[in-house]
């Protein structure tokens, strides 16, 4: 803790997914006092398991972040439940309204709310979501290898979402359904892999006691599938930024809206940091880790400077008009000493 409040800290990570709660991790281990605070709404819930995430494969997402939560708390962080309502900033610090009336106070934020889904209004698809309706190959290929995949179009990435399932599988349709039909360049590349093209609006999944067993289209026609892949559109969780004068904006690939932020994850609003999928819309599960660590290694190397400048500043005060001269003669000889 920073003082003797209960509810003021160093750092507080808004979001408990993978990016919060490594990023959480790795202050922790750095002396920070630092806090989670997650509504309990994971992006990767109805999944279940991760996949692509060295010596954790298939883990079940809820298993893996409890794994993750008790491992903050191991460290000293601290792991609140609820959802932040209301962020203002206050001097130098920020203060957290949270939806059951507490308040939360800490000099930096790192935000890791995530994204949400925005799936097609195609009847009986967003009960399959997360089981035999996908969205990555990387997350879910290997599971519905060698099965009947189809290819709802959504968007501008809907060719190539079809080209990366067909290594897979070699049974995959592409459903044209309402954006426009594919240019001849991008149908040429599919003949090219036998993906067959289906045009035509589908209104909805047919599905039996084992899932899916087949695309409706507009016109009546069924067509046999197992598997539908989507790319729903993404919309960075951004409210709680907004509030401080951050807005999501289109992502340049056309497939939503992120936040924007440099590499390390800091954002044009001094002591507001983001990681994991608010701002990189597509990244997985072990990249979004990844990125919460590195923008709280930012963030503690930017604690540790402004306390170093603290330091020397008051170093300096008790001296006259030769302090500055005295204050570094003073830090020479420490550092000679091993100091």
């Amino acid at each position: 803790m920073t003082d003797d409040s209960e509810n003021r800290y160093e750092v507080a990570v808004i979001g408990g997914g993978a990016a919060g709660l490594n990023g959480a991790l790795l202050l922790a281990r750095a002396r920070r006092s630092v806090v989670v605070i997650d509504a309990g709404e994971p992006r990767n819930a109805p999944a279940a398991g991760v996949h692509g995430l060295l010596g954790l494969e298939a883990t079940p997402v809820a298993e893996l972040l409890e794994r993750g939560r008790e491992e903050v708390r191991g460290y000293g962080g601290h792991v609140l439940s609820g959802r932040v309502t209301t962020v203002t900033r206050r001097g130098a610090e920020f203060v957290m309204g949270l939806g059951d009336g507490r308040t939360v106070r800490a000099n930096r934020l790192l935000v890791t709310t995530g994204l949400v889904d925005e799936l097609p209004e195609v009847a009986g698809l967003r009960e399959r979501w997360g089981r035999d309706v996908v969205h990555c190959p990387y997350c879910h290929g290997w599971e519905v290898r060698d099965r009947a995949v189809g290819v709802l179009a959504t968007g501008p990435m809907s060719v190539h979402q079809a080209l990366l399932f067909r290594q897979w599988t070699s049974d995959v349709t592409f459903f044209s359904h309402t954006p426009p039909r594919p240019e001849p360049e991008e149908l040429e590349r599919l003949a090219a892999r036998g993906i067959e093209v289906v045009d035509g609006e589908v209104t909805s999944l047919e599905a039996g006691e084992t899932g899916i067993t087949g695309v409706r289209l507009a016109d009546g026609t069924v067509v046999e599938r197992e598997v539908l892949a989507v790319s729903p559109r993404m919309a960075a969780r951004a409210a709680v930024l907004e509030q401080l004068g951050l807005h999501a904006v289109e992502h340049p690939a056309g497939v939503g809206e992120h936040v924007p932020a440099d590499a390390t994850g800091e954002t044009e609003v001094e002591g507001v940091w983001v990681a994991g999928n608010v701002t990189d819309l597509s990244a997985q599960v072990g990249p979004v880790a990844a990125a919460g660590a590195t923008a709280a290694a930012r963030i503690n190397a930017e604690l540790v400077e402004r306390e170093t400048a603290r330091a020397v500043a008051e170093l300096r005060a008790p001296f006259s008009a030769d302090s500055e001269a005295r204050a570094c003669e003073l830090v020479a000889g420490n550092r000679r000493h091993g100091l």
